[in-house]
């Protein structure tokens, strides 16, 4: 079987939606960007580049999905949490995916 049609499917709903997955993580608890990106690492399982996992946090920021504050915790980190609008992107989206998968099925 040819797998690059898998491969590119796994990217585009992994890689190239990557806000899903950081917006879950932020629900259970804010997380500074290294930390967000082994969780997406350990509980997704594929590995978001450093660079991309920071662009989407920085775009997400901007557009207030989520608040930054800085913390002491043996130094000084910048940690992310989700807003409530955040929440309603996030529920939004899982929504959005849930409609697909059952329209494929039907």
């Amino acid at each position: 079987m040819d797998k690059k049609p898998l491969e590119r499917l796994k990217k585009k709903i992994t890689i190239e939606n990557l806000w899903i997955y950081i917006l879950s993580l932020l629900e259970e608890r804010p997380m500074y960007a290294y930390e967000i990106r082994d969780k997406i690492q350990e509980k997704f399982n594929f590995r978001a580049g450093r660079i991309t996992a920071y662009v989407v946090l920085y775009k997400l920021e901007k557009d207030s999905y989520v608040k930054t504050e800085w913390k002491e915790r043996g130094r000084q980190r910048k940690y992310y949490r989700i807003t409530k609008s955040g929440k309603r992107l996030l529920k939004n989206g899982i929504s959005i995916l849930e409609e697909m998968i059952r329209e494929i099925k039907q």
